[in-house]
Order: C-alpha cells, then structure tokens, then sequence
C-alpha cells in the first residue's frame, strides 16, 4: 500500500470518526461536511460518495448543500488563497486592475487553482477594509492601497517560502 494510499485511509477513519459522533443526531450534515472539508482540504465525489453511503442521504442532497453554500469547495484550494475585495470602495479605487494584474502574474482565472497547488485566486465580497482601498488578501495577510505594479513583488514573496 503506498503513501498515499495509507494517508487517505487514515483521513477516512478520522471522517468516519466525525460521521458516528453526528449520525444520530439533529441536522448531522452541516457539521459532517464542515469536518470532511477540513480533513480532505475539499469535498470531492468520493468524499460525498462516502458520506451518502455511512450517513444514508442522497449523494444528490449532499452535493446540493456542498454548491449552495460557499464555505465548502469541491476541489482542492491552493496553500495560498489569494482574495480580491471587490466591494464598492476597493472597486472604486481600482480592485479591478488588481484582479486583472493577479490573472497575468498567476495565470489563473477567477476560481482557479494553479497547477502546483500554491494559490488559489477569487475575487471576494467586502473585506471591511474599506479605508485601506483596494485591497487583497492572501491567506489572513492583508495588502492594501495596492496598484497593479505591486502585485508581482509581493507574490513573488510567497512563491520563495
């Protein structure tokens, strides 16, 4: 058995773990779901699939929570998510532009995880900031009074950790 193979059996013990602690009680799914995410870093189908077969819900019911709320991911996020607040303020002063230098320098769209798995990049809903427009964040460090000059400097940061 590789390496992998070994660790995905552990992650799913520790989620069958989380799913005998909820399976009996009230609106077990949420907090299933919110666990699995944390554990397999996304909800993939066979992390749904799972979930269907140990807790007895469709595997339809259970994808329709995962695409409804926007906390849960179906697919992997980078080490590095990297947020563009497009709130009206950060709009106004050019997140635009930001958003638009950090698909060059990435090469990624909206959405999109690049191929080596460290960033992730989304254009976000207000990151009540708003005095520090327009602004970026990437994992919890925030950036702000950004031009788009600024974006390959500090990306280049954390494509050298």
């Amino acid at each position: 058995m590789s390496a992998i193979d070994l660790e995905n059996q552990e992650k799913f013990q520790q989620l069958q773990k989380v799913i005998d602690e909820w399976k009996d009680k009230e609106g077990p799914l949420m907090p299933v779901l919110h666990s699995a995410q944390e554990i397999f870093g996304c909800l993939s189908l066979d992390v749904q699939k799972y979930i269907s077969k140990e807790m007895d819900i469709p595997v339809s019911d259970i994808y329709g929570v995962a695409t409804f709320y926007s906390q849960f991911t179906l697919k992997p996020k980078g080490k590095y998510r990297v947020g563009v607040c497009m709130g009206t303020a950060c709009y106004v002063k050019g997140s635009q532009a930001i958003l638009d230098e950090l698909k060059k320098v990435l090469d990624l769209k909206e959405g999109e995880t690049s191929e080596d798995g460290l960033f992730t990049l989304d254009a976000t809903r207000c990151l009540g900031a708003c005095g520090l427009a327009p602004i970026m964040m990437i994992n919890d460090d925030v950036y702000g009074r950004l031009k788009p000059e600024d974006i390959k400097g500090i990306i280049d940061k954390y494509r050298d950790k």
